[in-house]
């Protein structure tokens, strides 16, 4: 059987310098495990008995980074699934993009992580060593830009 697991893909808006273009402003939240090869990726986690994949999501956030549903706007018409192997297993992963509501809320990092970083999208493309993951940042940016 496959594993399961849901996140988040979170970004907050940057008020500073006007721009011509809406995206250039966007930063998307990364987490470094403290495990393993410390790759970079959104909250995300295992699908608990009982629990739909959106609570996941919700409910990862939170105890990864600390921020509760209240603080995040999820937009809607973007889902993402990705499905890779990991240690020989199939694990499939669903995604959904969620806007901080406010830019400077605090990160409060659980033991599973040791770091986290704001980038923009080129920095979190060379952060995000997994090509599935570079291409989903992507077309969340396309997305994004496509909804101004």
């Amino acid at each position: 059987m496959a594993v399961r697991a849901c996140g988040l893909i979170i970004y907050r808006r940057l008020q500073s310098a006007p721009s011509s273009k809406v995206t250039d402003g966007i930063e998307y939240l990364l987490l470094q495990t403290s495990y393993g090869t410390h790759h970079w990726t959104p909250p995300k986690g295992h699908v608990d008995p009982g629990e739909d994949d959106l609570q996941t999501a919700f409910r990862e956030t939170q105890e990864e980074a600390g921020l509760q549903a209240s603080q995040l706007m999820l937009i809607e018409g973007y889902k993402k699934e990705l499905q890779y192997p990991v240690h020989g297993k199939p694990k499939t992963v669903i995604y959904w993009l969620a806007e901080m509501k406010d830019s400077n809320a605090e990160i409060k990092l659980s033991e599973e992580h040791q770091a986290f970083q704001w980038l923009n999208l080129e920095d979190a493309c060379k952060f995000a060593e997994y090509e599935d993951m570079q291409v989903t940042l992507k077309e969340v940016h396309q997305f994004l830009s496509s909804k101004e």
